[in-house]
């Protein structure tokens, strides 16, 4: 049982809620039954209601991230590089796609806009650290790194 004492930073205001998920996301890394449970007790707003706001707001993950969280750029750059690649070589290696997380929970997959390193297209980061001018080989052979970790 977490403790969400940190909610006490708002004010239990309705339109605080946001803020809440948010403040909620920060600590764990998602947004848990659990959580939803002590929103709505904090917030006095139903637990349909913050579901409905969770659905609604891509910022909002519901499913626990994995250890290694990767970001995969399909900004412009990478785009044009070959990012669509790295994805299906990725999302192949680890047998999930976009948006997911293993089984294990060792690795989490996004596809994100951008990643600010447009020089060195196309590019991933694994947990915030940057690779980049990735091919087949230097992708996989990253993600077995990780994997032995």
């Amino acid at each position: 049982m977490n403790d969400y004492s940190y909610l006490k930073e708002i004010d239990k205001e309705h339109s605080n809620l946001i803020k809440g998920l948010q403040l909620i996301q920060a600590h764990e890394g998602y947004v848990s039954d659990e959580s939803i449970r002590a929103a709505s007790d904090y917030f006095g707003i139903a637990e349909v209601e913050i579901e409905g706001v969770l659905t609604f707001y891509a910022q909002f993950k519901r499913i626990k991230p994995g250890k290694n969280k990767i970001s995969i750029c399909d900004g412009t750059a990478c785009h044009i590089k070959g990012s669509k690649q790295i994805i299906e070589w990725v999302s192949s290696e680890l047998g999930i796609k976009s948006g997911e997380t293993d089984s294990d929970g060792i690795f989490s997959l996004e596809t994100v806009a951008c990643l600010g390193c447009c020089s060195l297209a196309p590019v991933m980061s694994i947990n915030g650290k940057i690779f980049g001018k990735l091919d087949r080989k230097s992708t996989i052979k990253i993600l077995k790194e990780y994997k032995k970790q």
